[in-house]
Parts: structure tokens; sequence; C-alpha cells
């Protein structure tokens, strides 16, 4: 797989299809590749080349012991950008993979052609701050979950009712979670993304989408669409019957969405 060197540490990146060129951001503790399930596929058919990137803390990229941070991750993607000669670049982000496309559109806007921001969110409200707080603690504590009571619990937190009450649905999706080990980036799960950062999203030139699932537990509609608000040049899509995995759980109405929106800017 090929790689570049950034902010100290070994990225690895992928590319497909031919075209304009669009970064792809992962979220928390996922591998670029979950994009090539759905999305990259449906970009390159609409004439995109992706690029999706394994972030810091995800192999084969670089694993740096230690907690990270939101300004690692940024520096990382700017990084990246800078050394494919990508910019300025359309990006489309989910959930951490999100805030780092905002984060960037207000340091260097330069780099940011426009962006489509999926299950994001400018800050968090009491109960998403409570949540991570409990998430950092019980990491602090040394315990583990039993993979069965880890893989519920990621289910509640990230599919929607509808998939929920789907038996055949959520038996596949229960299976993978235990299958997956809940293995996860120990660095990326101490990134804190409490901080109120709307004021600063109105500094944003570049042109933005807001996707949101109307079921998301993680980064709710109301939050998302406080990102929507803050960006001057930005609209917002919700859609329904879907959790914070809602790119997984409707692909084809989020990839409908990407490209609508890629195919203006």
């Amino acid at each position: 797989m090929p790689h570049v060197f950034t902010n100290g540490i070994r990225l690895a990146y992928e590319r497909s299809g031919r075209g304009e060129r669009v970064l792809m951001i992962m979220g928390s503790s996922a591998s670029g590749r979950v994009w090539t399930l759905h999305q990259t596929p449906a970009l390159n058919a609409a004439g995109y080349q992706t690029i999706t990137v394994d972030n810091r803390g995800i192999a084969p990229s670089d694993i740096p012991p230690g907690k990270y941070t939101l300004d690692d991750m940024v520096a990382d993607t700017q990084g990246l950008i800078e050394a494919l000669d990508a910019a300025p670049c359309r990006i489309v982000g989910v959930s951490l993979g999100a805030m780092i496309a905002q984060e960037l559109a207000i340091r260097a806007p330069h780099l940011v052609r426009c962006a489509v921001l999926i299950a994001t969110k400018s800050r968090s409200d009491v109960t998403r701050a409570a949540l991570g707080a409990a998430d950092r603690a019980l990491l602090q504590s040394g315990a583990t979950q039993p993979a069965d009571h880890q893989a519920a619990m990621l289910a509640l937190q990230m599919l929607s009712p509808a998939t929920l009450n789907d038996d055949k649905a959520v038996s596949l999706w229960l299976e993978t979670f235990r299958l997956s080990g809940g293995e996860s980036s120990v660095g990326q799960s101490w990134i804190d993304t409490d901080a109120d950062r709307r004021e600063a999203l109105r500094e944003v030139s570049a042109p933005c989408r807001v996707i949101a699932f109307s079921d998301d537990f993680i980064t709710p509609p109301h939050l998302a669409a406080e990102v929507a608000e803050a960006i001057p040049d930005c609209d917002y899509v919700e859609i329904p019957k879907s959790g914070h995995f809602g790119y997984l759980e409707r692909p084809d109405e989020v990839n409908a969405a990407i490209i609508e929106f890629l195919d203006k800017h």
C-alpha cells in the first residue's frame, strides 16, 4: 500500500477511479477501507478518483504510542494533502473524519475546495459529553468488556431502530462486531471532541454539506444542524431511518447526497 511521511509518522492511503480527486476521511477507530463497501464504488462510477486513508493508530499506518489529539489528526491530514499535491481538495469525512475536515477548512482554507460532513457536530451537549467521559473512564480503568457486551452496546449506539428491530439485519451486525473483537485505536480514544467550534466555523469559506442521520445517538441531528447553521455556505440533508452508521445502513441515499453536492462544486 502506498504511503507518505507526514507529521512524524507514516500514513497509508489508497487511490481508486479516475477524475477529480476526493479525499475520504474515516471516523474513529475505523479503517479507510470501510469506505470501499459502498462509497468509493459509487464515487468512482460518478467520475471521481477517491483517496482513502488509514488515520494514525490504524494499521498499516503508524500506531505511535500515547494519547492522540485532534491537532495531531488535522496535521496528519494536511501533510497528506500537501504530499499528494491534491490541494484544493474535495473532502468527504464521517464522524471524527468530518471534524478533521472542519478543522482543515478553518485552519487551512487553501487546502479545501469543498467538504461533505457526515454524522458531525461542532460541540458536545451534556449527554454526549457524559458518554465520552464514561468511555475514557473505562479506558483509564484498564477494564475490558466481554465481546458480546461490547457488540450489543455498539449496536445500540451506532444503529437505527429500523436496523435494531430487523432480526436478520441486526444479527449480521452483531456478528460483525463480535468478530472485530471490539478492537479500536487506543490513541484515538483520547481525542477530545467536546470543544465548541461554532464561532470558528463561521469563518469557513469553502462550500459544505452536512449529512445527518435521523436516529444518530452519537452525533444527533440537532448537533449536526448546528454545524450547517454556523458555516456560511452550507446546506443540510437528513437521512431517515439511519443511525451513526447511516452511510452503511442507507448507502444509496448517502451516496446520492454526496455526489449531488460534489457535482455542484
